[in-house]
């Protein structure tokens, strides 16, 4: 339970920008949810290719310490982002 939490601390500041992105993806992309979740999954290997590459690298070593990997740091982020994104995508979907 404490690596859950410690990686919902590490997606909360990313939290603001995945739901602006969404909303800017939702006029362009229509009624494909799949090009949307395809564009945050590209994103989500955009912000682990510059982390690892730049010094936030040692933001990283908390997470590493408690035992998680960067690329299970990473792939629950995903998670996570799409258990936010899919439901808010499909409200946003019924309402316009």
């Amino acid at each position: 339970m404490q690596k859950l939490s410690s990686i919902l601390v590490f997606y909360k500041p990313f939290m603001l920008y995945s739901i602006v992105i969404s909303l800017v993806l939702l006029p362009f992309c229509g009624n494909i949810i799949f090009l949307v979740i395809a564009v945050k999954l590209f994103l989500t290997l955009f912000l682990w290719y510059f982390i690892n590459e730049t010094k936030a690298k040692r933001t990283l070593i908390l997470y590493k310490n408690l035992g998680i990997s960067t690329f299970k740091l990473f792939f629950i982020f995903f998670i996570i982002d799409l258990f936010i994104t899919t439901p808010f995508l499909l409200i946003l979907k019924e309402f316009t």
